[in-house]
């Protein structure tokens, strides 16, 4: 028998959790900053390296927690490595996507992207898994179109950075949820299955004389590319570990403190364009999910 009464220990737990969760959201909030410390090398090589140097920081996880024969059962299960192959090419342009935004001068799209995502999130649930959209949920997601139509027409076409962020995470997600195998065992298994593709493109470079690992620049960009691996895999691994000790509505209010940070490096770090026009689709977005997180709230406590 526990030495602690059941709620002191969930509350501790709780607790833990939070704080788990809270370091994922700070570190993915401040990786525009590293992505725009490697914005001079492709989209493409940064995210050759993201996967191939988290590889070595998953599998410590997965040792560590001691469920690698998950692992070993989804390498024998076609329909499980196929799955798994899905979500790795999902995320890889999601990652791919995000790093040129960045780069590109074009963070205050990126941040609206993931502002956007757990809205449309809620659209694919009702799409493909049946879930009924509650009336909050329709006007908040009536909301964030009228937001991206705003910007479609300042800038004379849709702000398809915010929507492929968007689109590419909510079917990620989607799609990681029919893995049958824990969070740490997935990114391990992605990384893995990205590594094969990303190795070969890597040797490559370095063989043309392309490769930025091995360039000039005093050795900073071998050293900044190492550390992909661990902006890329320790806040997942915070985040997986954090959220499985929260309530969801705990987490769906915290999953807007990234994009937040990231939206305010990029007016006031970054210095990017930011127009009375750009404000009022945001203004949108922001009472978008004050409708959708208070319906959440409501929908607990009944």
């Amino acid at each position: 028998m526990s030495d602690q009464p059941a709620p002191v220990a969930a509350r501790e737990a709780s607790s833990r959790g939070f704080a788990l969760a809270i370091v994922a959201y700070l570190l993915w909030g401040f990786l525009p900053l590293y992505m725009k410390a490697v914005g001079h090398i492709p989209a493409v090589e940064v995210v050759a390296h993201r996967a191939l140097w988290s590889l070595p920081i998953a599998a410590l996880a997965l040792l560590w927690i001691g469920r690698s024969s998950d692992l070993l059962l989804a390498l024998r299960t076609p329909r499980m490595l196929g799955m798994a192959v899905v979500t790795a090419a999902i995320i890889s342009v999601n990652w791919g996507i995000y790093v040129w935004a960045i780069a590109a001068g074009r963070t205050v799209e990126a941040a609206l992207g993931y502002y956007i995502n757990p809205l449309f999130s809620v659209f694919l649930a009702a799409m493909f898994l049946g879930e009924r959209l509650t009336r909050a949920q329709i006007v908040a997601i009536a909301l964030a179109v009228i937001a991206v139509s705003i910007l479609a027409w300042e800038r004379g076409g849709l702000p398809w950075v915010s929507v492929a962020l968007a689109v590419s995470w909510g079917f990620y997600a989607m799609f990681k949820r029919a893995l049958p195998i824990g969070p740490n065992q997935g990114f391990f298994l992605e990384v893995l299955l990205i590594s094969v593709p990303a190795m070969a493109y890597l040797i490559w470079l370095g063989l043309s004389g392309q490769s930025h690992f091995f360039g000039g620049s005093g050795n900073i960009n071998a050293w900044l590319l190492a550390a992909s691996g661990l902006v890329t895999a320790v806040p997942l691994l915070f985040y997986a570990n954090g959220a499985k000790l929260l309530k969801l509505s705990t987490i769906g209010m915290m999953q807007y403190i990234a994009p937040s940070l990231v939206f305010l490096i990029a007016v006031f770090w970054f210095r990017e364009p930011f127009t009375v026009t750009t404000l009022i689709a945001f203004l949108f977005i922001w009472a978008a999910l004050v409708v959708f997180t208070a319906s959440v709230f409501l929908s607990r406590r009944t």
